[in-house]
């Protein structure tokens, strides 16, 4: 069976899910790697939030980037892997940022403009794995 042709914007959509989740890694090993001296640099808003996370919040933020860059790399080969992993990344970002919203003063301290970015973190990720199972569906992958 000859596998089915994507469309050009196949592709678009998986480069730019790759580019933005090796940004959100880059994020993750920002956050896992600062010092209190870094730490001491974030705005005190931040500062705070960073002080009141668990250690263990980590393992979500951990496997929602690094689930997202594989994903992400698995779509852009066509493999059908991808709507499994993603689905993960997806799950992975509701409990770190249900989390941190339950856990940590993050609410009380940015209010609504703070929880506009993990908003379209989480939005971006549902539309990923709706998206693998699209071309999934429509043969694009294997």
């Amino acid at each position: 069976m000859h596998p089915v042709p994507r469309p050009m914007s196949f592709r678009v959509v998986a480069v730019v899910a790759l580019l933005w989740n090796l940004f959100g890694l880059l994020s993750f090993y920002l956050h896992v790697t600062a010092t209190p001296d870094v730490v001491a640099t974030w705005p005190e808003a931040q500062q705070q939030i960073a002080a009141a996370t668990p250690r263990w919040i980590f393992v979500p933020f951990a496997v929602a980037t690094i689930g997202g860059v594989l994903g992400s790399l698995g779509l852009l080969l066509g493999r059908r892997w991808a709507v499994p992993v993603l689905l993960l990344s997806l799950l992975a970002i509701l409990v770190q940022f249900g989390s941190i919203y339950a856990i940590t003063p993050t609410w009380a301290l940015t209010g609504i403009g703070g929880a506009i970015l993990p908003l379209c973190i989480g939005l971006f990720g549902l539309f990923l794995w709706w998206y693998a199972g699209k071309a999934a569906s429509r043969g694009w992958l294997r």
